[in-house]
C-alpha cells in the first residue's frame, strides 16, 4: 500500500532490470490484463448529451415562466438563452473546458455512492473539438483524511460528510492529479431508470451474446443471512427485445453472467447501447414536442441528477456541442496494458489496485494535457496502413521518458507493442532496430523524422546477446516491426537528469 508519500512519487514497481523481450524466434503475445475503452465517441456523447438535456429542461420547467415548452420550442429557448448570455465559461478564455462527467448507482444500491464511471470532458472552444478521458475506477489516489484510496470512493467520503459534495470533491481530487482546472461536473444516478424505460414505452435493443447470470443481485436482500437468497438468475437468450425498465434494468446491470458478458467491459458496453436506444427515444420529435411527457420524466429524473452548472452555462455548453465534428471527437482511457500509463498492483490489506507505471503521475499529466493534439493525416495514414508493431526501450535514467514518447507515438498510429527499459541506460543517442528490412519504409522515415534516431536494420549481434539474457523467461511477447531505444534528450543536462532520479 503506498502511503505517506508526495503526490508525485509512488513507489517503483518496475525496476529498470525487469526486461521482457524474446529473441527473433519467438512469436505470440503474454496474457494480460487489459482495461479496455469505455467506448466510442458516439456513446459518451450521448450520455453528455442525455444528462445536459434533463437538467437544462428541468430548470427551465421550474422557473417562473411555466408557460416556456409551449411557447418556445425546447432547442429555440436553449440557443437564444445561449446567444445572450455574456458570460463566459470557466476555462472558455484559456480555450479549455474541463468538465467531468460521473455515474453512480444511487441510494438503495449496495455501493451506491461509488462513482463506478469517470470521465473527463474536454472542449476546445475555438475549434469545436472535443475529448473523453475514461478513469478506471481502481486508480488508487490521495484522498485527504483517507490516504491513498480507490478514486472511486472520493465521492462516497465526500457524501458521507456533506450531502451534494461528492461532485466537487472528485473534481477537485483529480485537479490535482491531472494538474490542470476542473471546474465543472455531472453526476447521474440510475435509481430512476426502470421508470423512465417505462415512461418512453419501452426501448428496442439488440442482445447480441447469451446472459446466464446466476448472481444478479436483488435489491434489498444485499445482506440476507441467506446468501442464495441475494442473488436471481438473470437469463436471455440472444435476439432483438423491446425491453421494459424492468429487464432494461437488468441487462444494463448484470455483470456476472457466463462466458464473454461475464465483465464489467461487457456490463459498460450494454450500458451505452441502453444510453443510445433512450437517446434515440427521447429526442424522436414525437417525444420532444409533448410538454406532457417531458414533464412526466423529469419528475422521474429531477431527484437523480446533481450538476455544479448554471442554466446559462449549460446553453453555452450545448451551443458547443451541438456543433460538434464527429471526427473532432477524440476518446481516450487510462489502461493498464503493455504500452498503457497504468500498472495492477495489490495494497497491503489485500485490494487490486491501479497505479501509475512510472511510480508519479507526470506521465498521465502528460497525457492529458496534450489529448487533442493530432499527427498530420497522411502521416497517420501511412503509418495505419502499414500496421507498425513498435517496442519502445528507454535507454537514459530519464523516468518516464519512454511513455511520454509512447504517448506522441501514438498519434501517428503506430502500434506500440510494449515500453520497457534498455538493457543500458547509459544510450547518448536513440536508435531504431529495423526488423523488417525497409519493409515498412515510409514508418520508418516517419519514425526516424520524430525520433532523430540512426537505423540499423536487424538487430546487432551484441544487442541479440543482451535480449536473450534479459528476457529467456518471457516466451510469449509479440515480436515488433521496429525497436526504438531512446537516447538522453538534447535538452536534459546531467543536472537535470539528476532531478529527475530525485
Amino acid at each position: 500500500m503506498v502511503k505517506d508519500i508526495d503526490l508525485l512519487r509512488i513507489e517503483q514497481k518496475n525496476s529498470p532490470g525487469q526486461n521482457h523481450y524474446p529473441d527473433q524466434r519467438r512469436t505470440g503475445r503474454r496474457p494480460k490484463r487489459r482495461l479496455r475503452r469505455v467506448g466510442r465517441f458516439f456513446t459518451y456523447l450521448v450520455a453528455v448529451f442525455f444528462i445536459i438535456f434533463f437538467v437544462f429542461t428541468s430548470r427551465i420547467i421550474m422557473s417562473e415562466d411555466n408557460n416556456v415548452i409551449n411557447t418556445l420550442s425546447f432547442f429555440g429557448h436553449l440557443t437564444n438563452l445561449a446567444n445572450t448570455s455574456e458570460n463566459m465559461l470557466k476555462g472558455e478564455a484559456d480555450n479549455r473546458i474541463n468538465i467531468l462527467l460521473l455515474g453512480m448507482a444511487g441510494q438503495g444500491h449496495e455501493g451506491g455512492l461509488l462513482t463506478d464511471t469517470i470521465m473527463l470532458a474536454s472542449i476546445i472552444p475555438e475549434t469545436k473539438e472535443v475529448s473523453l478521458l475514461s478513469i478506471p475506477r481502481d486508480l488508487i489516489i490521495p484522498i485527504e483524511g483517507y490516504g491513498w484510496r480507490k478514486v472511486n470512493h472520493v465521492n462516497a467520503f465526500a457524501e458521507m460528510e456533506e450531502i451534494n459534495s461528492g461532485g466537487i470533491a472528485l473534481s477537485q481530487a483529480l485537479s490535482r492529479i491531472f494538474d490542470m482546472p476542473i471546474d465543472y461536473y455531472i453526476r447521474v444516478d440510475f435509481t430512476g431508470f426502470e421508470q423512465l424505460v417505462d415512461d418512453l414505452g419501452g426501448i428496442e435493443i439488440e442482445v447480441e451474446n447469451l446472459i446466464d447470470d446466476h448472481h444478479y443481485p436483488i435489491l434489498g436482500e444485499e445482506e440476507n443471512e441467506n446468501y442464495n437468497n441475494r442473488f436471481d438468475h438473470f437469463y436471455l437468450e440472444p435476439g432483438t427485445y423491446k425491453m421494459d425498465g424492468s429487464l432494461a434494468l437488468k441487462y444494463a446491470r448484470s455483470r456476472r453472467s457466463a462466458g464473454i458478458e461475464g465483465s464489467d467491459f461487457a456490463r459498460s458496453r450494454r450500458q451505452q447501447k441502453i444510453l443510445r436506444a433512450v437517446k434515440e427515444k427521447i429526442l424522436n420529435k414525437n417525444i420532444l414536442l409533448k410538454p406532457s411527457m417531458i414533464t412526466k420524466i423529469l419528475s422521474t429524473l429531477k431527484d437523480h441528477i446533481d450538476t455544479n452548472l448554471k442554466t446559462w452555462e449549460i446553453a453555452k455548453f450545448w451551443s458547443i456541442i451541438k456543433e460538434v465534428d464527429s471526427e473532432q471527437i477524440v476518446t481516450k482511457t487510462l489502461d493498464n496494458s503493455l504500452s498503457g500509463l497504468l500498472i495492477d498492483s495489490i495494497t497491503a490489506d489485500g485490494a487490486y489496485v491501479l497505479e501509475p507505471r512510472t511510480g508519479n503521475f507526470r506521465e498521465i499529466q502528460y497525457f492529458a494535457k496534450n489529448i487533442m493534439e493530432n499527427a498530420p493525416p497522411q502521416q497517420r495514414s501511412a503509418v495505419s496502413e502499414e500496421n507498425v508493431k513498435l517496442e519502445i526501450q528507454n535507454g537514459t535514467w530519464v523516468n518516464g521518458l519512454g511513455q511520454s514518447t509512447a504517448i506522441d507515438l501514438d498519434k501517428f498510429g503506430f502500434n506500440i507493442v510494449r515500453i520497457t527499459n534498455a538493457t543500458r541506460q547509459n544510450y547518448e543517442k536513440s536508435v531504431i532496430f529495423d526488423l523488417t528490412y525497409g519493409e515498412k519504409i515510409q514508418s520508418l522515415e516517419i519514425l526516424k523524422e520524430r525520433t532523430g534516431a540512426k537505423v540499423n536494420y536487424g538487430l546487432s549481434d551484441w544487442f541479440i546477446t543482451e535480449l536473450a539474457e534479459a528476457n529467456e523467461d518471457d516466451l510469449n511477447i509479440t515480436q515488433p516491426d521496429f525497436i526504438l531505444i531512446l537516447g538522453r534528450p538534447a535538452d536534459i543536462t546531467k543536472s537535470g537528469m539528476e532531478n529527475e532520479e530525485e
